[in-house]
């Protein structure tokens, strides 16, 4: 610290802010919290757009801050900020919030008389958004999607199974990929694999038996000595003899090709078919089917219920659609209205968000 500027020792609340800022970011999200390095960027990134805030709109330079400015008050005019300003939507402040929560808790914990803080940040109400629309397809789209594919070709029979595993596990598309053999269990009454997801989060899907079937004529023709050689990609692509790990560009490819020869026959598919399109649909089909939300959202590895409510109001828009069109001939009489500083890197890097 024998670069900085004598302000700055003066200033011991801020230098003590950047010192718990620092092990916030390097020590108690990625290794107490084990949270993935993408969520721990994205938390940096939460924080550089708060101080950004509190420079513009109150004159708060980096080296100025103090555990005082993560008040309800100002947090509460950041989430305005980041809506009007930034125009970002309502999730996008939600989570811009729980980076904030997140250290003002980890803060309370160190110094309890600063604690009050995480109170007043817990009080500020998330925002509320229309949820977006998920995209899926209905159950003769998907089957015909699933025909297109020709199974003779050793290419296309793992296309064909990579789209028919993942709806049946309802995983993302990136969880597929990163499926090894050593992740599947065979059992032939219950098979099921583990899916590694956000936060390295790893769950247990099961397998319906047509998917298990399909999975072992698979490995007959991709992985004949699948028991041995455990640690291999289940799905893979070889170049000059040697396998790799297939990527999503791959997937993307041919499931648009899929999507625009399935549309010919099935007017009713969306003008792109994409990967996640199959994880939404499974999910709606559940749903559906009278799996509970709780059972869905953990089937699904979402971290909120919350998160999961989008197939409910999927499933309820499509329905307010179908009766809206099923009463549009009717003539509804029109309702008449009742009433016409200076070294601010230097901060941002001993806080540890560089």
């Amino acid at each position: 610290m024998h670069h900085l500027s004598r302000r700055w020792l003066m200033n011991k609340e801020n230098v003590e802010l950047t010192k718990r800022l620092r092990d916030f970011f390097q020590i108690y999200l990625p290794k107490q919290k084990c949270y993935s390095e993408n969520t721990v960027t994205s938390y940096k990134y939460a924080f550089n757009l708060f101080f950004d805030f509190l420079n513009s709109r109150k004159g708060i330079g980096m080296t100025k801050i103090t555990m005082d400015c993560f008040s309800g008050e100002s947090v509460s005019e950041f989430m305005e900020w980041l809506s009007r300003e930034r125009n970002n939507s309502a999730s996008t402040c939600n989570q811009r919030l729980m980076a904030l929560r997140s250290f003002a808790k980890y803060n309370g914990t160190k110094d309890f008389s600063q604690f009050s803080l995480y109170a007043e940040m817990k009080s500020i109400p998330a925002k509320k958004g229309r949820p977006k629309t998920v995209e899926f397809l209905s159950e003769s789209a998907l089957e015909i999607l699933l025909k297109q594919p020709n199974a003779k070709k050793i290419s296309e029979m793992r296309n064909q199974f990579f789209m028919i595993l993942m709806y049946d596990t309802a995983a993302r598309c990136q969880e597929m990929l990163d499926i090894r053999i050593k992740d599947i269990c065979f059992n032939e009454k219950t098979p099921y694999l583990y899916l590694t997801g956000k936060g390295s989060k790893t769950r247990s899907v099961p397998m319906m038996d047509a998917t298990y079937r399909h999975l072992l004529k698979y490995l007959e023709k991709f992985h004949p000595d699948y028991k041995k050689n455990t640690d291999e990609f289940l799905f893979y692509i070889t170049t000059h003899g040697i396998r790799h790990q297939m990527s999503q560009d791959t997937v993307e490819v041919f499931m648009k090709r899929y999507g625009k020869t399935a549309k010919l026959i099935c007017p009713d598919l969306p003008d792109k078919v994409h990967p996640h399109q199959l994880r939404h649909t499974r999910a709606i089909h559940l749903y559906r089917s009278g799996m509970p939300l709780s059972i869905l959202s953990e089937f699904l590895g979402h971290c909120s219920e919350e998160t999961t409510r989008i197939y409910a109001y999927a499933d309820t828009e499509m329905k307010r659609e179908a009766i809206n069109k099923a009463t549009a001939d009717i003539a509804v009489p029109e309702e008449k209205p009742i009433w016409d500083e200076t070294d601010e890197e230097t901060f941002r890097k001993l806080a540890g968000l560089r």
